[in-house]
């Protein structure tokens, strides 16, 4: 086992060169589950709703169009709602952050002993746990207790605008095909086809997602395509019943 005393004199004792940062990895994995998730979205929504006016009609441009038309009403939406809740997520953390920094020149001495009272309930020893409080508020006081009090980095809000621009792309990315295979596939063949494309990327977006919950993978894909299925089936059905209604 390698110890300090093993290395050279010159070797600097740190976090591994090619191991990411913990936030920032903390971070990219929140994107990209909530681009999984947009995706998934996607897909199922425009999927049950193609293949529901399919049901009622043959009509390939009429299905193009209410394809296109959910895609769009469905990556806003999307957008529109990331967009609100990123912003109220953003506006809180910034009142936090304030009511921290105005503690913080009020009664210094209250929140550098809060701060170490965090570390002794965190396991450290009384001592140690004064000495990290006070380099730390040393080294930028602010950050420190946001950090521990809060758990948000004072640099690194969240972006409403990058949120809402994830959540629009992934949902059209998703969207896009069911709609294409739908319209691009001859008749007879169009809802089966669709079918199986869907049900491919759901278990593709399942898998993703269990991945980056550590979850189970095999119930995680079984629970998406199962939903995914079952959504096409129930609107196929809607539509099939409306259009021999209205026909």
């Amino acid at each position: 086992m390698t110890t300090e005393a093993d290395l050279p004199p010159d070797a600097e004792i740190g976090p591994h060169d090619d191991e990411p940062h913990h936030e920032s990895t903390s971070a990219l994995l929140n994107w990209l589950r909530a681009a999984v998730l947009g995706a998934n979205d996607g897909i199922v929504s425009v999927a049950g709703l193609v293949v529901g006016v399919a049901g009622a009609t043959t009509d390939r441009h009429a299905i193009f169009v209410a394809g296109i038309a959910g895609l769009v009403a469905g990556a806003l939406s999307m957008a529109a709602g990331e967009y609100v809740s990123v912003s109220t997520q953003r506006d809180t953390e910034m009142a936090l952050l304030e009511k921290e920094r105005r503690e913080l020149e009020e009664d210094p001495e209250e929140e550098l002993a809060e701060l170490t009272g965090i570390y002794r309930d965190k396991g450290l020893s009384e001592e140690l746990a004064i000495q990290v409080a006070e380099e730390l508020t040393a080294h930028d006081a602010l950050a420190a207790h946001a950090d521990a009090e809060l758990g948000i980095d004072p640099d690194n809000l969240t972006s409403p605008w990058q949120a809402a621009s994830a959540s629009m792309i992934a949902f059209t990315l998703g969207a896009a095909l069911p709609l294409l295979t739908i319209t691009l596939i001859g008749q007879s063949l169009r809802v089966w086809a669709t079918v199986v494309a869907v049900a491919f990327a759901l278990a593709l977006t399942g898998y993703a997602s269990a991945r980056f919950a550590e979850a189970d993978v095999r119930r995680a894909v079984l629970r998406n395509v199962a939903g995914g299925l079952l959504a096409m089936l129930v609107t196929y059905a809607v539509g099939a019943l409306v259009g021999s209604g209205i026909s």
